[in-house]
């Protein structure tokens, strides 16, 4: 990811495409952040964004907001994601942009769980929005997400029947990707629910 947003920053600017340019330095941020150089990534999510806001455009601000709170939520600082995911779904709303809205809301039930206030109720109710949202456009990967981390909180519940019930036929459905990430914490998560 890193490699190629690196090489989209640099023939677009070249080019002249400020979008793409900072959407790549937002992507190049978030890469390097996950390869282990949150502060530096931080930085580059930060100025892609205002680049991109730069430009005057407003629909897929919700997306980068989000890759903003998963560095955030990676580097500890879990107050700043859940603030740029509150904007990230105002903003879903205000330009009825839903694409990216299943996996906002549940990044926001997943970081409401790092905070030690909130109640586990509230971060429940996101992650099971996450989950509605994701079936009722029939986004399987999305789905899938928000079912693992509903099923993750369901298991420190102490209740692994109902996380595997919600789970197993997601996971099921799929037939192919089983190297992906998303699909290997699944499959993990479901053996340790049936161990």
């Amino acid at each position: 990811m890193h490699e190629q947003a690196e090489a989209c920053v640099v023939l677009s600017t070249e080019q002249g495409f400020p979008h793409w340019a900072a959407m790549g330095t937002s992507l190049c941020g978030w890469a390097l952040a996950i390869q282990g150089q949150g502060e530096a990534g931080l930085a580059l999510v930060r100025q892609g964004i205002t680049a991109w806001r730069a430009t005057g455009a407003v629909l897929s601000v919700p997306y980068f907001c989000s890759l903003l709170a998963e560095v955030c939520d990676h580097l500890g600082h879990t107050a700043e994601g859940l603030q740029a995911l509150a904007e990230a779904h105002t903003l879903v709303e205000q330009h009825e942009e839903h694409w990216w809205e299943a996996e906002v809301c549940r990044l926001r039930g997943v970081l409401l769980l790092r905070q030690p206030g909130p109640s586990q109720a509230e971060a429940e109710a996101w992650l099971q929005r996450a989950l509605d949202v994701a079936r009722c456009q029939e986004a399987k990967a999305l789905e899938l997400r928000a079912a693992v981390s509903l099923s993750r909180l369901w298991q420190q519940q102490g209740k692994p029947t109902e996380a595997h019930a919600l789970l197993a036929p997601i996971y099921d459905w799929f037939t192919e990707g089983f190297d992906t990430a998303d699909l290997q914490e699944a499959k993990a998560l479901l053996d340790e629910l049936e161990g």
